[in-house]
């Protein structure tokens, strides 16, 4: 690489990248989801009795999930695993945000997403031996999704805008790393010679 060419990695620096913003969506989504669960806990009093919201189609539905989303579990041990293994994803992810360049704003929104519903989640395992509360129901008839919260909206949003984001801005930076261009970019280019 020549100094006259810029890099396509990222360096990363001492300050990361729209701090606010991350913050500020992390925070936001930790809070709901505290304050949801609680709610659930407190007016959802008769586990999984569901309360019809928008027919049978969003109910909401008080219980308690002693494993990982969609029910997933290790035995006696799921409250303690699970919480040590989202304390390891979230210092990932704080290493991920920590190393993305400026100007990847929707790259920090997806990373708070996951983070503040990481962290949700977390809290809840802590403060509640039974399991993480969730209470959202969305199905048709006995065609149900697996109850969740809203800290599992804020990780699975997160996880597919963040796919999303570093598919759009990785595979481009990938093909031009390989000397290869896109076709697009070599009909355009030859369009403008013509």
């Amino acid at each position: 690489m020549t100094p006259s060419q810029p890099s396509l990695v990222h360096q990363p620096t001492s300050q990361p990248a729209h701090p606010r913003l991350f913050w500020g969506v992390a925070a936001t989504v930790v809070v709901l989801d505290v304050v949801t669960k609680e709610l659930a806990r407190r007016l959802l009093v008769l586990e999984l009795v569901p309360r019809e919201i928008v027919g049978d189609v969003l109910r909401l539905s008080l219980s308690y999930n002693p494993g990982a989303a969609f029910g997933l579990s290790v035995g006696a041990y799921s409250r303690w695993f699970f919480t040590v293994l989202a304390s390891v994803i979230l210092v990932v992810l704080w290493r991920i945000y920590h190393d993305t360049p400026p100007g990847h704003r929707l790259r920090v929104v997806a990373l708070a997403l996951v983070s503040g519903g990481a962290v949700g989640n977390v809290i809840n395992r802590l403060w509640s031996e039974r399991g993480v509360v969730d209470f959202i129901d969305v199905g048709i008839g006995t065609h149900r999704w697996p109850t969740f919260n809203v800290a599992d909206m804020g990780v699975s949003m997160g996880a597919l805008l963040l796919a999303f984001v570093l598919h759009r801005h990785e595979t481009p930076q990938a093909e031009r790393r390989d000397g290869q261009e896109r076709p697009t970019e070599a009909r355009t280019r030859g369009r403008n010679r013509t």
